[in-house]
């Protein structure tokens, strides 16, 4: 297997939507509680991007088995197409997902065991998003599952690993007795400002499953747009996008963001064009791209303003 291959297999380029809310915890988590810790905020990183190629990697090996099944071409899966063993893969499966665990205990030493049970939350909604006889991925809580995973479980964890556990969240075991303290502002905190990043990765997903709605349905495929319909998902689609610029000037006029963030306002202009564009029509190989769009201008743009926003602070 070449380098270029496992690339492929673990669709290396569609890592932004981890990579985005990682970076945007670390920054907000540095301008507001101004603390950094750079070896857990590593561990973590490793843990979440071996994870992230993990969870794609079995998404392939089920379209490809299931291709095997249903007499597709296999050839439109890169397993098919590497002509790589399933052995092969479930060996790559298995490596990363060991390695991405290995470095969660890691953290869990250095932080709290709290995290033992939020990260393993995260790892089998991660695992069984795409395998099991009833993926979350063909379920109509889908974008909700996905958008709060990524977007804000990813956020938070970042934090969570910088700052101290009697900031945030913390277990305390004297046994047989345990107790969990925590701040419930600073949760909501984070909560709130990680919200522009769960609405457009939650969109990544919407846009996915409008463009295929008819072939999801012929394949016993029920997503959300299918309960809401189409419609109603556009419309859906549309007001999370906005949804997000609002959630900025909340947190400016309360403080927890720098009032440079409103500059993000400025990417309105392209970002409506680009719904206007999705509006009209939902096909795969054209539309569904703006959502990715979407998130890489917003998001980008926020990451430039925390950045500048904790050099001017």
């Amino acid at each position: 297997m070449t380098a270029k291959t496992f690339l492929d297999l673990v669709e290396i380029k569609t890592k932004l939507a981890s990579l985005f809310p990682f970076i945007l915890g670390l920054l907000f988590t540095i301008y507001y509680f101004q603390v950094f810790d750079l070896t857990n905020s590593l561990l973590f990183f490793t843990a979440m991007l071996l994870f992230d190629m993990t969870t794609t990697a079995i998404n392939n090996l089920m379209d490809y088995q299931k291709a095997k099944a249903t007499g597709y071409k296999e050839e439109v899966n890169i397993i098919g197409q590497a002509k790589l063993s399933e052995r092969l893969v479930i060996y790559l499966i298995l490596s990363m997902l060991t390695l991405a665990s290995l470095l969660g205990i890691i953290l869990v030493i250095r932080t709290s065991l709290l995290l033992l049970f939020i990260g393993g939350l995260c790892f089998l909604i991660g695992i069984f998003y795409t395998f099991g006889p009833v993926p979350i991925s063909r379920m109509p809580l889908g974008e909700v599952i996905s958008g709060l995973t990524m977007g804000f479980g990813i956020f938070f964890i970042v934090a969570f690993v910088n700052v101290d556990n009697d900031v945030l969240l913390n277990l305390s075991l004297h046994l047989p007795q345990f107790s969990i303290s925590g701040n419930l502002w600073a949760l909501l905190i984070i909560f709130f400002v990680s919200l522009p990043t769960v609405f457009l990765i939650a969109n990544i997903m919407l846009a996915n499953n409008l463009c295929d709605l008819e072939q999801d349905i012929s394949n016993h495929r029920y997503t959300l747009p299918y309960y809401i319909g189409k419609k109603a998902g556009i419309q859906l689609f549309n007001l999370l996008v906005y949804a997000a610029y609002l959630i900025i000037i909340i947190s400016v006029l309360v403080n927890w963001l720098h009032p440079i963030l409103l500059l993000v306002l400025l990417t309105l202009i392209p970002i409506h064009k680009n719904l206007a564009t999705f509006n009209h029509e939902q096909i795969k190989e054209k539309t569904f791209v703006i959502a990715i769009k979407n998130l890489v201008l917003f998001s980008g743009v926020e990451v430039i303003l925390l950045g500048i926003s904790i050099l001017i602070k």
